[in-house]
C-alpha cells in the first residue's frame, strides 16, 4: 500500500512539473526559442569535445 502511494505521489509530481513546463513553453516560446537552441548547440559541442578527448561524454 505504501509503495502504491509513493508511485502515485511521484506521478502527480511529474505531471505538475510537466504542466508547469508546458505553460512556460506557451508563454515564452517566442522569446526563449533562440536561447534554447544556443544551449543545445553548446551542449552538443561539449559532448563532442569530451568524445574527442576520450572521456565519458555523459
Amino acid at each position: 500500500m505504501v509503495l502504491l502511494a509513493k508511485k502515485i505521489h511521484m506521478l502527480v509530481t511529474i505531471a505538475i512539473i510537466l504542466l508547469i513546463l508546458w505553460i512556460l513553453g506557451l508563454v515564452t516560446s517566442y522569446t526563449v526559442y533562440g536561447f534554447i537552441h544556443i544551449l543545445l548547440v553548446i551542449a552538443i559541442i561539449l559532448i563532442l569535445i569530451r568524445l574527442i578527448q576520450g572521456r565519458n561524454p555523459l
